[in-house]
């Protein structure tokens, strides 16, 4: 299959069947309540700097698509919310359209419709091994992006009916990009999370900021289930459905190593909240952006309002005048995330 055909499967799969893997470890996070936060809400500073770029709040609409004419429309519709917004986006793999130059206004209309906004490139480590760091520097330079995302989607790849497992020489191929590539790389994680040894070593790779990616929201395991079609493939991908760090356990692993997007079952600014507080620095999504463009940019403003506020209120009601405080905040830690930390130390 045609890796345009694939990336239109991927966003009815995701629009039409269910493919959430469920706990982030954000759950066992709580963010304590001040009844006399001290703070007027009017004067919640939300802004933030992120990788040289400003946010009006620390939200970014996760790469997701991209690739396939029928995916134009989609992203034209995100960016155009992200630019009212003020905040910044990423598009899906651009391999499509590096493989074919006519998909290619799928992802430059991205750049069209969001002249300022913070725009991040995307790129797979498996096309980087084959390909070499050359073809990161045309995903950067088809949409002029500001960042560059290289995907480690290693699980997804091992269900795929045409994946490749092909993993020999990832970390070297990431060094070479990092030496080469004239904006910031982020290493990318696609719903399996990101431990502490490996944020190490893609540190030493000269990576600028990690996606941490983790287990909780879209499972890309359990969104290749629908598209195989040999039972045994399609009984190894129900396997590993629930496979991975969880976000929060990634967030608290990774701390302090480098800047860190929270991506993976974020499905409101309280989660961005509580993301901010146990260690990163922005928050991220995509299926509840997904599902609202197919709408229109109306209801796309309205999901990203939906975000601010939350987050805002989180900040609010825990007496944070900015995010500073906000990642100073002491919280309480229960559950699995509390075990995890305690065997991580």
């Amino acid at each position: 299959m045609s890796t345009s055909r694939r990336k239109i499967d991927h966003i009815r799969i995701c629009l039409e069947e269910e493919v959430e893997s469920g706990y982030t470890g954000l759950e066992d996070v709580m963010l304590i309540h001040k009844a006399l936060p001290e703070v007027d809400y009017r004067k919640i500073d939300t802004e933030v700097e992120f990788l040289g770029k400003k946010l009006s709040f620390p939200l970014l609409i996760a790469s997701m698509t991209g690739g396939h004419p029928e995916t134009r429309d989609i992203n034209a519709c995100l960016a155009e919310a992200v630019e009212e917004a003020g905040i910044g986006m990423g598009v899906g793999s651009q391999r499509a359209a590096i493989e074919d130059e006519n998909l290619a206004d799928s992802f430059t209309v991205v750049r069209e419709k969001a002249p300022k906004a913070f725009i991040y490139a995307n790129i797979g480590i498996p096309q980087v091994i084959e390909k070499g760091a050359e073809i990161v520097d045309k995903a950067v330079e088809m949409i002029d992006a500001d960042a560059v995302a290289i995907h480690l989607n290693y699980l997804q790849e091992a269900i795929q009916p045409e994946g490749d497992l092909n993993a020999e020489k990832g970390l070297e191929m990431l060094e070479e990009v990092c030496k080469s590539v004239k904006v910031p790389v982020i290493a990318k994680e696609t719903g399996a999370g990101i431990s502490r040894e490996i944020a190490f070593m893609l540190k030493e790779a000269g990576v600028s900021a990690i996606d941490v990616g983790g287990k909780g929201g879209t499972t890309f395991s359990g969104v290749e289930v629908y598209r195989v079609s040999d039972e045994i493939s399609k009984s190894v991908g129900v396997d590993f459905w629930d496979w991975g760090l969880p976000t929060a356990f990634s967030i608290v692993d990774c701390k302090g190593i480098l800047p860190l997007i929270a991506t993976g079952g974020l499905r409101s600014g309280l989660d961005i909240a509580k993301s901010i507080a146990i260690g990163a620095e922005v928050g991220s999504a995509a299926l509840p952006f997904l599902r609202a463009a197919v709408e229109g940019v109306e209801r796309v403003k309205e999901e990203i309002e939906y975000f601010r506020r939350g987050l805002k209120t989180a900040m609010f009601l825990t007496g944070c005048r900015n995010l500073r405080e906000l990642k100073g905040l002491e919280v309480f830690v229960t559950g699995m995330l509390k075990e995890w930390m305690e065997f991580r130390g």
